[in-house]
């Protein structure tokens, strides 16, 4: 009896720490509209904050704890909400939660920044651990107790402003209709101001409870998925009922300690099914409990996406070989593995180009179907031994289709819904793969057979051969990738120009409308979810065999939802955003990191400054997805409309082509480092459609257009203009008038001009 009354107390403490966190999700969702994946990072950084103050600078803890809940952390939310997410209202759901993957990835690598990772911080509980009362036999501490009231005190509080209290009235009402809000004389945008000030401290007040219950060294990563934790209790509730969400937090809690209280020791994969507990609950309530349709702002309408000709997209997926194959004469042997490792992480990115950017479906765990895939090609698929040990070819195509089943599974929630819950449903099996899969280490015996899944933490898988086809040489490796990468794009394109792939677009833009067409969505869905699953297990075996070896830290959902921004951010509904993508979270991070490192540890007095700016670089990368909102098409629509513009400029395209040449073959000679030739190539391709505009402005803008912008401007005629008749003619235009129209002059009487104006008396 004991035992059971201790878990079940230590179980209400955990629930309660949930409850306050999910609480904070329900409020800014009822408000916004936007699921805050943040929440996490912000409980993460204000947890940091609070050990610096009280640890690190030895402030009280209640003044600690003022500055941090009462003051930093309304001051996030506020910031946070006036800044950005305002500005995201009737948006898609891809762009929010990207958006708000991105302010998570970003406040990830700032605390990183800040407090390096390998230094071990520890938080006591409050008024410390001999802080405590005996109770039926079972000792509560201080801290706990305080948990419990706290929550107490946030459920009904915050159950009386939704219900009883005309601010909850009117923060309920400023998603649903915030037109009519602003008519009866509300601010909209304040009242939402004011509920993530108060989901923020609540995140912030959850994170520094919660952290002296788990134990340990304070981590990045680890902190905020527990606070992610939380995100089954707020589905519970639906994201409406606080009261729903408060029990669902205590039968979390309760369920998670319970599991490390009664299933048995020798059970060696308790430890991870208990850390796994809360995903695979967020798992099941997205398939089981009735839900309706998340109530969000009409479909954002902004994306521009151009669908090239199969043929084009075979004659650049040629070039783009050619171009892999020249910038390999440039590279070492090192630095082409790197390179590998980018071009399989951009297979893995192509996955998401089909689901997300064709069918409007998420997947925020990109790399965990490539894990899925590398343990069963190392289990399955690699022949021989020692040196000369390799996967073969049955064992990458059995991965492969164990991983789209593994998908079409997984899919199960988007048979009904799509979206937000879809998009948990991912990252619950990410985090899930991660904790349960990716740690078993231990060996398990199952009809005779014993076997271990991913043995010693870490797998060691060869690279493929094929007949003569061995990809242990690294420039054959990358060259593979680049064709595998170049013909699964234009299978891409064709299936995008396929009748497949005009239904899978209709089915993005109106799911009722093609299925009031006939369109069967269920097999959509479930067929498209499958193919993604397929790429990118195919490109988690060659990122593995490229790697040698990969452990669990290689398909963290951190690195997933790294790989999903990085790629919303290169455009998801191009083949190429997916190259810009993979090769970003594959191959950039490496280089801005190593390079930073490598001129501290050359020059260490400038050691701390190099340092540094590799950091704030991590940083920026993250702050690049925070502008999705504002550029939805991505990075590379920019960049290829600048250039379409330039092809009625053929001097210049000649001219840019003639300068790659020369600084390409300056590269080979050794004459400029390969670092000067990736600046000037880059700086050159920026440059070159400001030369063109600058340049033939007649053939890149068109004539009107040039001369409009070498004109003055509307609001300066007759100021720094005198009135023409060409100046009569362009107002004329602009205006809608119809050409030729005449100019609106007095009748002419005869009487001096005193009358033409209207004096009576002269009149008279």
């Amino acid at each position: 009896m004991t035992t059971f009354l201790t878990f079940t107390i230590l179980g209400l403490v955990l629930g309660s720490v949930y409850a306050i966190a999910a609480s904070g999700l329900v409020l800014t969702y009822n408000t916004s509209g936007i699921f805050n994946f943040a929440h996490g990072a912000q409980a993460m950084l204000g947890t940091f904050l609070y050990w610096q103050l009280t640890y690190g600078w030895g402030l009280p803890m209640w003044l600690s704890l003022i500055i941090v809940v009462g003051l930093v952390g309304p001051a996030m939310g506020a910031a946070l909400h006036t800044l950005i997410m305002k500005g995201l209202r009737d948006t898609a759901d891809v762009t929010k939660i990207v958006v708000t993957v991105a302010i998570l990835l970003g406040m990830v690598y700032l605390s990183q920044w800040i407090w390096h990772p390998e230094d071990a911080r520890i938080m006591e509980m409050f008024f410390g651990a001999s802080a405590k009362i005996e109770l039926l036999g079972v000792v509560i501490r201080a801290h706990e107790i305080i948990c419990l009231v706290v929550a107490a005190a946030i459920a009904v509080g915050l159950r009386l402003l939704f219900t009883r209290s005309r601010v909850g009235v009117v923060m309920r009402a400023t998603v649903d209709d915030p037109d009519l809000l602003r008519l009866a004389g509300h601010n909209p945008d304040r009242v939402a101001m004011l509920s993530w000030a108060m989901g923020s401290t609540l995140a912030v007040l959850a994170g520094v409870l919660i952290t002296p219950i788990g134990g340990g060294a304070l981590e990045a990563n680890q902190l905020t998925l527990l606070v992610i934790d939380a995100f089954a209790a707020a589905m519970f509730g639906r994201l409406r009922s606080i009261p729903r969400t408060f029990a669902g937090a205590i039968v979390l809690g309760m369920t998670a300690t319970y599991v490390m209280a009664y299933f048995p020791t020798d059970w060696t994969w308790t430890g991870n099914f208990r850390v796994s507990l809360p995903m695979i609950i967020l798992f099941v309530v997205l398939i089981v409990l009735p839900q309706d349709r998340l109530r969000v702002a009409a479909v954002r309408t902004r994306e521009r996406y151009r669908v090239p000709s199969v043929r084009s997209a075979a004659t650049w997926g040629g070039v783009f070989v050619a171009v892999v194959f020249l910038l390999s004469l440039l590279m070492e042997d090192s630095s082409i593995t790197t390179f590998t490792l980018g071009m399989t992480f951009a297979i893995i990115a192509l996955s998401l180009t089909v689901l997300t950017g064709y069918a409007g479906e998420l997947n925020l765990a990109p790399l965990s179907f490539g894990a899925v895939a590398t343990i069963v090609a190392f289990h399955f698929g690699v022949a021989g031994t020692g040196l000369a040990a390799h996967l073969s070819l049955w064992g990458v195509l059995l991965a492969v289709l164990v991983t789209a089943v593994v998908g079409g599974v997984v899919a199960l929630p988007a048979l009904r819904l799509r979206g937000l819950y879809l998009a948990l449903a991912t990252m619950a099996f990410g985090v899930f793969l991660s904790n349960m899969v990716l740690r078993d280490t231990t060996e398990h015996t199952l009809f005779g057979v014993t076997f271990s899944l991913f043995p010693n933490g870490t797998l060691i898988v060869p690279p493929l051969k094929v007949g003569p086809l061995d990809l242990r040489d690294p420039l054959t490796f990358l060259l593979t990738a680049a064709v595998l990468f170049a013909l699964i794009a234009v299978g891409l394109v064709a299936l995008r120009n396929s009748g497949y792939g005009r239904r899978l677009a209709a089915m993005k833009d109106s799911p009722a409308a093609a299925a009031m067409l006939g369109q069967n969505l269920v097999r959509l869905k479930f067929g498209v979810f499958m193919l993604s699953a397929a790429i990118a297990g195919l490109g988690g075996v060659l990122m593995a065999g490229a790697s040698g070896s990969v452990a669990g830290d290689n398909f963290t959902i951190m690195a997933s939802l790294g790989l999903v921004m990085l790629t919303v951010v290169g455009g998801i509904g191009y083949v190429s955003g997916a190259l810009f993508g993979g090769l970003m979270a594959g191959v950039g991070f490496v280089i801005i990191i190593g390079t930073f490192n490598d001129l501290a540890m050359a020059d260490p007095a400038m050691g701390t400054v190099y340092t540094s700016i590799g950091q704030l670089a991590m940083v920026a990368t993250a702050l690049i997805g925070m502008g999705v909102g504002k550029n939805p098409s991505g990075t590379v629509h920019d960049l290829v409309g600048s250039y379409r513009a330039l092809r009625n400029a053929k001097p210049v395209l000649v001219g840019g082509a003639a300068a790659e040449a020369v600084l390409y073959v300056l590269a080979l000679t050794g004459v400029i480092g390969n670092w000067w030739f990736a600046i000037l190539t880059a700086c050159l391709g920026m440059m070159l459609p400001v030369l063109g505009r600058m340049l033939m402005p007649a053939a890149v803008l068109g004539a009107e257009e040039a001369a409009r912008r070498r004109s003055t401007p509307l609001e300066l005629a007759g100021v720094e203009e005198p009135y023409t008749e060409e100046l009569r003619r362009r107002l004329d235009r602009e205006l809608g008038l119809p050409a030729g129209a005449a100019p609106a002059t007095p009748r002419r009487t005869g009487f001096p001009l005193a009358a033409e104006e209207g004096d009576v008396h002269a009149v008279a």
